[in-house]
């Protein structure tokens, strides 16, 4: 059947099993959105504020439900707009399709209004980027996007399309998408029988979670292997919930935020299994002296991760999932009762303390976990809030915390709390942010507001930059240069300017009737959290430091 280009995007998003799209329309990308309206019972739009925030919640959407996202944007500063959240999907491997829009053909490369190369601007943070300039190739790139954006390791593809093309009409037929295969081939049986050998000659192993574990389903061959060898078990910020913090065998988070009791076993184990980890520098801390008593075997699906930033002794490349089901399946059981025995002491030396004696971060997150039972999705902004977030919600399942971990987005959480509400409704969604960070996407309060979705926005309102106000102590002498942020912004009017609901709360007494209205809302609502300005978050490893050299403030 003839149709145009525009309709060949819908027909595309509708045979991928694309039920949501986020967006801000344009005049290049005007042709497209004609077509939604007419499929307007097929894919349901969100218009955001702002194209920043459509890119946050179509990566939200993905991350709460495996899915892949999808954001369009016209454009010029629309398309452009976008690149700083597909760079926050493009660090944490989130599958995301970009679809935006340009000047016709015969204008580019002639600096038309609205023109700008943004398949060229975001070749750096996607897996692949296209431009279209000819409707024959639109349905066959659009299908190759999205088998990109979820195949082996995940991560965003950009398709550009000129509005010539939009409009053009060719001869379309359907296609069955194909389904994505679990990443084997690289997995070699003799990688598979040095790590069980390396396993089971060793007397104190540790196993270290990352974001991999989450995104391949590997909760269950997880447990299966951390009890199979009786290891403990430690996590990145987005490994959480891919084995469950209420085990344990859990340790809590590694690295420069991370438990001392992780950071202290991981330093003192004898083997770490590293499964869907990079090692990132705010894990590790100091690279040559990270886990200097063990042998090190990473499991990661991404050849280009092994040895890139810490020197490993053996890997096994594939999905993790399958890497797991292979290794328990040649491993037996064994005894580390007195290893076992030695971390649990650490737990019990060096437990995170939660002063609960006045309104603190700490103390909001913890009854925020009391008040849901642990059962919510969290989305953070980065900053302070975000390391309590991780420390003190216990999560028991994947995809329950969604955060920018890799780029670090200030402004992330909101776009991707109504991501995740669209894409699971039946669970409640909180996005735990700063002031500073509340400051970058609170115009997506209207979106949320507009489009029906009720969301918590849980401010931690200490009126400073939190994160860099705590270096500026610790390690510039108090010279707090331009992070107090104390004005006339009130963000309970703001939050009833844009039709949402405000609190303020300022004592610890107040905290909790203030969660259960919030958690029993149907409308959106902003919870304005009054935490002291010097507020900080431990423990804490110095940049550049041995994560064994976590300090407290009971050590200050």
């Amino acid at each position: 059947m003839q149709l145009t280009g525009s309709e060949i995007v819908i027909e595309c998003l509708k045979e991928q099993g694309v039920d949501t799209v986020f967006g801000y329309p344009g005049g290049a990308i005007l042709n497209i959105y004609d077509a939604l309206y007419q499929y307007k019972d097929d894919i349901r739009h969100i218009l955001t504020s702002h194209e920043q925030g459509a890119s946050h919640a179509a990566d939200g959407y993905a991350r709460a439900t495996g899915k892949t996202g999808v954001c369009l944007a016209t454009s010029g500063p629309g398309a452009t707009n976008l690149v700083t959240g597909i760079a926050t999907a493009y660090m944490d491997s989130v599958p995301l399709v970009a679809i935006t829009a340009n000047v016709g053909k015969p204008l580019l490369g002639k600096d038309s209004f609205q023109e700008v190369d943004i398949a060229g601007i975001v070749m750096p943070v996607t897996k692949h980027s296209y431009i279209v300039k000819d409707v024959t190739s639109l349905a066959e790139t659009l299908r190759k996007a999205f088998e990109i954006a979820r195949s082996g390791r995940p991560g965003p593809v950009l398709v550009d399309i000129t509005k010539d093309v939009t409009a053009a009409k060719t001869e379309y037929t359907p296609e069955k998408p194909k389904a994505p295969l679990r990443e084997t081939e690289r997995i070699r049986e003799e990688d598979i029988d040095k790590a069980v050998q390396m396993i089971q000659k060793a007397e104190k192993p540790f196993i270290f979670v990352g974001g991999g574990a989450v995104i391949s389903g590997a909760e269950e061959e997880l447990k299966e292997l951390a009890h199979k060898i009786q290891a403990p078990v430690c996590d990145s910020l987005m490994g959480k919930g891919a084995f469950s913090g209420l085990d344990p065998l859990y340790t809590g988070m590694l690295g420069m935020h991370g438990t001392k009791t992780s950071n202290l076993g991981v330093t003192q184990c004898d083997l770490l299994i590293a499964a869907g980890t990079r090692f990132s520098d705010r894990v590790i801390g100091n690279a040559r002296n990270f886990a200097k008593n063990a042998k090190i075997l990473q499991l990661d699906i991404d050849p280009a991760e092994i040895n890139k930033n810490v020197l490993v002794d053996a890997c096994v490349t594939g999905d993790l999932k399958e890497v797991l089901k292979r290794l328990n399946e040649k491993l037996g059981e064994k005894d580390h009762g007195s290893w076992l025995n030695n971390i649990q002491s650490l737990k019990e030396k060096h437990p995170l303390r939660c002063d609960d004696s006045r309104l603190t971060g700490p103390y909001v997150i913890s009854k925020l976990y009391e008040l849901t039972g642990g059962n919510a999705i969290i989305t953070t902004d980065v900053g302070q809030h975000q390391m309590w977030a991780a420390q003190f919600y216990q999560y028991s399942q994947p995809r329950t915390f969604l955060t920018s971990g890799g780029l670090g987005t200030m402004g992330y959480g909101l776009g991707a709390a109504i991501g995740a509400k669209i894409g699971r409704p039946d669970k409640t969604v909180v996005n735990v942010a700063g002031d500073g960070c509340f400051r970058m996407n609170m115009n997506e309060l209207a979106t949320a507001v507009r489009a029906g979705i009720p969301v918590v926005e849980l401010v931690l309102n200490n009126h400073v930059l939190g994160m860099v106000r705590q270096w500026q102590t610790l390690f510039y002498q108090e010279r707090y240069s331009h992070t107090v942020l104390r004005d006339s912004v009130d963000f309970v009017k703001v939050a009833e300017a844009m039709g949402a609901d405000g609190i303020r709360v300022s004592s610890k007494e107040e905290l909790v009737p203030a969660l259960e209205k919030a958690l029993n809302s149907s409308r959106p609502i902003v919870l304005d959290c009054q935490i002291d300005s010097d507020e900080k978050v431990f423990p804490m490893v110095p940049a550049g430091a041995n994560i064994e050299e976590a300090f407290d403030e009971e050590d200050l």
